[in-house]
C-alpha cells in the first residue's frame, strides 16, 4: 500500500522504544520514519534497532523508514578564569586558539578547524 501523504511522522527510537513490538505500535499510531540517534549506543544497540525496524515494516506490510542522526563535532569553548564571565550587548569579544583561560575579552575553542 502506498501513502498519498507527503508529510511524515519522525518517531525517535531509544531504549524504551526500540523493540519490535513497540516500533510496531508507533507504526500502527501513524510514525513512518523512525530515528536514530547514533550519538549514544553501540553499533550492535544501532543495528539491532534498524532490525527492528525491518522487522516492523515486514509485520504491518508497508514501507518504513529509518532516519540516522549521526553526531557531528563537539565545538566547545575553552576555560574562563573566573569560571564565568558576562558580556554586554554589542561588546566585543574573541574567539582564539591560545589554550589559556579566557576572560571578559576572549576565549580559547580547542576545535583548530573552527578557524581554517
Amino acid at each position: 500500500m502506498i501513502r498519498a501523504r507527503r508529510a511524515r511522522i519522525v518517531a525517535t527510537l531509544g531504549p524504551a522504544s526500540r523493540d519490535a513490538s513497540k516500533v510496531i505500535e508507533l507504526a500502527t499510531a501513524g510514525a513512518d520514519v523512525f530515528r536514530v540517534n547514533f550519538s549514544h549506543g553501540t553499533h550492535e544497540d544501532h543495528a539491532r534497532t534498524i532490525a527492528n525496524v525491518r522487522a516492523a515494516e515486514a509485520a504491518i506490510g508497508r514501507p518504513l523508514a529509518v532516519l540516522a542522526d549521526l553526531q557531528g563535532p563537539k565545538i566547545r569553548l575553552g576555560e574562563f578564569a573566573d569560571r564565568t564571565v558576562r558580556l554586554k550587548e554589542g561588546q566585543d569579544f574573541r574567539l582564539d586558539t591560545s589554550p589559556e583561560p579566557g576572560d571578559a575579552s576572549r576565549v580559547g575553542v580547542p576545535l583548530v578547524e573552527v578557524f581554517a
